[in-house]
């Protein structure tokens, strides 16, 4: 969860920048003073019109009328600032020739003349003015009205107040011309126009007439209406016939499976009223009762039972017959029905075919008609317009009238000092401010310690001030001036070092940094002499191999140390006394070539056991740890690691490359030293807390 940011974060950077801010703000001011003096007074000539827009004068047109336009404004304020406008300025006072007499019509000629316009020969004089002149006219609408200001800024009062006037009389003179430019075009085009509707309109007359005596359609409406009603009568008639052939068909069908079965056709042939049938049936009946009544008499031989039997004969032939003529009868009428059925369909197709081709010629036709119709509509129309042009053309779409006349400026609107002046401030005090703000995100050095400790999540153990004392060193400060605020500053850090540990102050400790010129070296001196105050036996050893500096510091010989001992050498030497008596030193020594190698051996660890059954505290300084391998490889022998860093210069990205590289060897680290902070150009806080240490306690007679 990010931190909530307060407005003493934004004081605190503002005061930290105040400098910054001050001379962004004097400069900027100073700027804006000096050019509103060096600016030329310029005085503004303003004419008020008004633009109105005209309702439709169409006679034609009944519909409401919306004055408010946007877009029609906007195009009068683009034509008052047009080139065409500037052009008939000019014009009209003559600036081209320069021949007219008006007063400051020479100076204001001279300024629209310019440079440009005297090496450049391309392009006409008076092109060059117009251009120049329609930059320089402001169009400026008065809020809900009609009312337009027209501006114009000149350096001679006179030359501003006639330029204004003439740009209104101008742009009234070209909304004119316009609008008769307009007309007169409009009626040009509308005479070619109609003359080629007329021409239209006759061809497509002649073409439908053509069109109709070529199809027979002189009567192609009534025919239109009859055609519906005789389909639906054939239509009615197919239905009947198809049901009658179906009735026809399935009797023929029934009687042709027993056409050789004279009973069962006979049986089947009963249910139609046929007389002679019925007739032939009655006599059958008689005739074999008559057999049945003389077999009751006579014998089969007998000449009237012979008789007899011959009369049943010949009526049973008779009766086969007319079953076979009946037969034959329902076969002809099933054919007819089919034949009427096909004859009626045969007609519904022709009358079917006949009626889509009249429509299809009705269709062609009613196009025809439609095209005469509309160039007839359009040929009327134009012959309207042009009538209703010729009455309305004169008329002006736009009522322009002069409501003020530009009167010559007495005083200047520009510069405006005081709003300049405003300006100023304000543009500098926010600029500065910005600026602040933009150094501040861009430095990504380390500043402050709650900072550190959120950035790298090391706790910060000391802040030392910047020394900006000319004589002195600082590397003995804590021994030559134990009472002053530099010296106050490495005592909180040997009490931060003390309460590092659970287990009390470490014993030994080790001082490195991520970069070189860190302060790490003042650090370790100081730092060994704040402990050794407090009446702990410490030694101090510079491990440093490559650059020492403690003996240079210290002010003791070099000629033996650490080197010699990892070189193998005897003891004898190695310990030399420091200013303090509890305080000992073991410098660097000769340098040797191979410094990584000689403090990974095993005679460096050696030698802080033997240290330690003598000395209450080891304090080693290191290398940095980004420039080369020693302060690791040292890292990993003591008990805990200082990391010094130089505040406005060490950035976290250094610093945090330095933790990771300690962290990886699980080297156990204290925590962080911020060296050579300015607190005068810090924050209030730092200042405060920090910068009292010196004062706190002080005798004032001292």
């Amino acid at each position: 969860m990010s931190e909530e940011i307060h407005l003493r974060d934004y004081l605190r950077v503002i005061n930290k920048r105040r400098s910054l801010v001050v001379s962004f703000f004097v400069v900027t001011l100073v700027l804006v003073i000096l050019g509103t003096l060096a600016a030329t007074p310029q005085y503004e000539g303003k004419t008020q019109v008004m633009i109105e827009k005209v309702a439709n004068s169409n006679l034609t047109d009944g519909g409401r009328f919306n004055s408010f336009d946007p877009e029609f404004y906007e195009t009068q304020f683009q034509l008052i600032k047009s080139q065409a406008v500037a052009r008939r300025v000019i014009e009209m006072l003559h600036l081209d020739t320069g021949n007219s007499q008006i007063p400051g019509l020479r100076e204001g000629r001279e300024s629209l003349i310019g440079k440009d316009a005297e090496t450049d020969e391309s392009r006409p004089l008076i092109d060059v003015m117009a251009e120049k002149l329609a930059d320089e006219i402001t169009v400026s609408p008065v809020k809900n009205s009609r009312l337009v200001h027209i501006s114009y800024l000149s350096a001679n009062p006179d030359f501003a107040a006639l330029i204004a006037n003439t740009v209104a009389k101008a742009y009234i003179e070209q909304s004119l011309n316009m609008k008769m430019d307009a007309t007169r075009r409009t009626l040009e085009w509308m005479t070619k126009k109609a003359d080629e509707e007329r021409a239209k309109l006759k061809a497509k007359e002649e073409e439908i007439q053509a069109y109709m005596r070529t199809n027979n359609l002189v009567t192609v409406e009534n025919r239109m209406t009859v055609l519906p009603q005789k389909l639906s009568e054939i239509s009615t008639a197919l239905v009947r016939a198809e049901t009658k052939r179906k009735d026809k068909q399935e009797l023929y069908q029934r009687i042709s499976k027993v056409a050789d079965d004279i009973d069962a056709a006979e049986a089947m042939l009963g249910l139609t009223a046929n007389d002679t049938l019925q007739i032939l049936r009655d006599e059958i009946l008689k005739a074999e009762q008559k057999i049945r009544e003389l077999s009751a008499k006579y014998g089969p031989k007998h000449p009237m039972m012979v008789k007899a039997q011959g009369d049943l004969d010949i009526l049973l032939s008779k009766k086969a017959e007319e079953i076979k003529r009946l037969i034959e009868g329902a076969r002809n009428e099933y054919e007819f029905a089919l034949a009427s059925e096909e004859n009626l369909r045969a007609q519904l197709d022709r009358t079917k075919a006949e009626a889509h081709n009249l429509n299809e010629k009705f269709i062609q036709y009613e196009q025809l008609k439609r095209e005469m119709e509309t160039n007839r509509q359009l040929y009327d129309a134009l012959l309207l317009k042009m009538k209703e042009q010729s009455i309305t053309g004169e008329t002006d779409p736009v009522n322009l009238w002069i409501v003020e006349k530009a009167l010559k400026p007495l005083h200047p609107v520009k510069p405006n000092k005081k709003k300049n002046l405003l300006l100023g401030i304000i543009v500098g005090l926010m600029g500065g401010i910005g600026l602040a703000f933009f150094v501040e995100y861009l430095d990504n050095t380390v500043k402050y310690p709650e900072e550190t400790e959120k950035i790298l999540g090391l706790p910060n153990l000391g802040l030392v001030s910047l020394w900006k004392e000319k004589e002195g060193s600082i590397d003995r400060i804590v021994l030559d001036q134990p009472r002053s605020a530099f010296a106050e500053c490495y005592k909180a850090l040997r009490t931060a070092v003390m309460l590092s540990s659970t287990e009390g102050l470490p014993r030994r400790i080790l001082v490195t940094s991520a970069a070189a010129a860190a302060g790490k070296t003042t650090t370790a001196i100081n730092l060994a002499t704040a402990l050794a105050q407090t009446g702990k036996k410490v030694v101090l050893i510079d491990a440093d191999l490559r650059k020492p500096r403690i003996h240079k510091a210290l002010e003791i010989s070099n000629t033996s140390g650490l080197s010699n001992w990892l070189a193998g050498g005897d003891v004898k030497g190695l310990v030399q006394e420091g200013p303090l008596d509890n305080l000992s030193i073991i410098t660097a020594g000769p340098i040797p070539p191979n410094p990584s190698e000689l403090l990974s051996g095993q005679r460096m660890e050696k030698l802080f056991e033997k240290l330690e059954q003598t000395y209450d505290v080891v304090l080693c300084d290191s290398p940095p740890l980004l420039s080369v391998a020693d302060g690791r490889i040292l890292s990993r022998m003591v008990n805990g690691t200082i990391l010094v860093l130089r505040a406005k210069a060490t950035t976290y990205e250094l610093a945090g490359k330095a933790v990771k590289l300690l962290h990886d060897v699980n080297a156990p680290v204290l925590g962080t030293v911020i060296n050579a902070l300015d607190l005068k150009k810090s924050d209030y806080y730092y200042q405060y807390y920090y910068g009292s240490y010196g004062t706190y306690g002080d005798d004032p007679t001292a």
